[in-house]
């Protein structure tokens, strides 16, 4: 890379003013002792650089190929599979994101074949609250996958400052989330990593559901049958069926990562945590979980109830689709009751009561069918009551006739 571009990236960075820039450039010119050789030279000698940060930013450039259409402005980030980058494409004078697959792993087929394949699988998705696939290619030896840049920060950043969503704003985000689940659902894909560092604010409000690295077609079968037995997924917010290594993973499992995010969010902990991911894991498969709203008693029963169907250990209890989590999600919003969530936990509470082993002690079994009757009676109310609106409609039509 020329002097002149790793100058401009340090203008984009911001270690430089472009009136330092556009001084240190006219001294460039206008020396004639050879005793700086380079515009890095002259920033350093001028102290609009310190030395390490040129040395910082050759060894950047170093490390980076030019590719064709693209003016790498920025590393954004660094992961065990390549660098991000900040880029303009010049064609459109736009900024994107360009991901590069790391040089060590460019020699390997395989992983050639994986960063391909996550490009291709992020192009069969257009959808706003969805991180946009622009192009891939390789250039000189470098594989690349450029996408829509976002400004802005994930969730995870968030939580990594100790903050605890209330509840209105986590309903908002995961409403948009579930949104290009279900997106993703049509499209016959499940995306396998949903965590809260994979969900991105943009200054407008608007969520981004990013980096589909692991994400795979449902239909594949081949594909899931080289990956049956291992456990892909984050350990916090894996789910049950990705812990055991199914072959059959849909999309009920990126729900029940989506439920371990919203209780991630608004009570501050991780659903189950454990010194180790595999004690994690196997909490995932067995141990209860704390209804959120018990250990943050702000929150709704309501919003208890959704968390609780979308982090069903049995994924016959969860939500089927996206499309039934908005449902719920849209209900709260408009403080109604989640009546699919309810209707699951009817189903559940009824199997637990018919499996005696299941419910244990007769106290257990009069909790649940306590818990039950409370339930069923709520159910009814609320069927009695849009009954009765219904027929209020129906009388009011008829009185205009």
């Amino acid at each position: 890379m020329k002097e002149s571009a790793i100058a401009q990236r340090a203008l984009v960075a911001g270690l430089v003013s472009p009136e330092e820039l556009d001084r240190c450039r006219a001294s460039l010119r206008q020396q004639a002792d050879g005793a700086s050789k380079s515009l890095l030279d002259v920033l350093v000698r001028e102290r609009c650089l310190t030395a390490a940060q040129a040395q910082r930013l050759r060894q950047e450039a170093s490390q980076t190929t030019d590719i064709p259409g693209y003016q790498l402005l920025e590393k954004l980030g660094q992961g065990s599979m390549g660098m991000v980058y900040k880029a303009r494409q010049l064609s459109m004078n736009r900024v994107v994101a360009i991901k590069v697959l790391h040089p060590r792993l460019a020699i390997n087929e395989e992983f050639i074949v994986r960063f391909r394949r996550e490009a291709q699988v992020a192009g069969q998705l257009s959808n706003n609250h969805i991180v946009q696939a622009i192009d891939t290619g390789e250039s000189q030896g470098r594989h690349y996958f450029v996408m829509e840049y976002v400004e802005g920060f994930t969730i995870q950043d968030e939580l990594d400052k100790g903050k605890v969503y209330e509840e209105a704003a986590a309903l908002g985000i995961v409403l948009q989330v579930a949104e290009a689940l279900e997106h993703a659902h049509r499209k016959g894909l499940v995306h396998r990593d949903i965590k809260p560092d994979n969900i991105m604010i943009a200054p407008d409000g608007t969520v981004k559901l990013a980096d589909m690295g692991l994400a795979r077609p449902t239909a594949d079968t081949a594909w899931a049958q080289a990956e049956q037995g291992l456990a892909i997924g984050t350990p916090y917010y894996i789910s049950p069926e990705q812990v055991r290594g199914l072959k059959d993973i849909d999309i009920r499992a990126d729900i029940y990562s989506l439920g371990a995010t919203l209780y991630h969010m608004v009570t501050g902990k991780v659903p189950f945590p454990g010194k180790t991911r595999e004690e994690v894991m196997v909490a995932h498969l067995k141990s209860e979980l704390v209804p959120p709203d018990h250990i943050n008693q702000r929150l709704s029963s309501g919003l208890g109830e959704v968390v609780e169907t979308m982090m069903a250990k049995d994924r016959r209890l969860r939500y089927p689709s996206p499309q039934d989590l908005i449902l719920d999600l849209r209900n709260l919003q408009a403080g109604r009751p989640p009546l699919l969530a309810r209707q699951k936990i009817e189903t559940s509470l009824l199997a637990d009561l018919a499996e005696g082993e299941e419910a244990g002690s007769p106290a257990d079994v009069e909790d649940l069918t306590s818990r039950l009757r409370v339930r069923t009676v709520w159910l009814v109310v609320v069927a009695a009551l849009l009954g009765l609106s219904a027929l209020l409609n129906l009388i009011q039509l008829l009185s205009r006739r």
